[in-house]
């Protein structure tokens, strides 16, 4: 298993935080809590890597 590092926001208008990998190109998604958020990142990260 390896570890990344991801940059979170929350977005002020929607309120969803707003997460991207910088090492990983495409890896960006958002989710209305930050489980939901990790989530849809590892999701995102298993595809690219597919």
């Amino acid at each position: 298993m390896r570890n990344l590092d991801a940059i979170v926001e929350r977005c002020p208008d929607t309120g969803l935080y707003i997460g991207y990998v910088p090492s990983f190109s495409g890896a960006h998604s958002q989710g209305k809590t930050l489980d939901e958020l990790h989530a849809n990142l590892e999701e995102v990260i298993a595809l690219l890597l597919a």
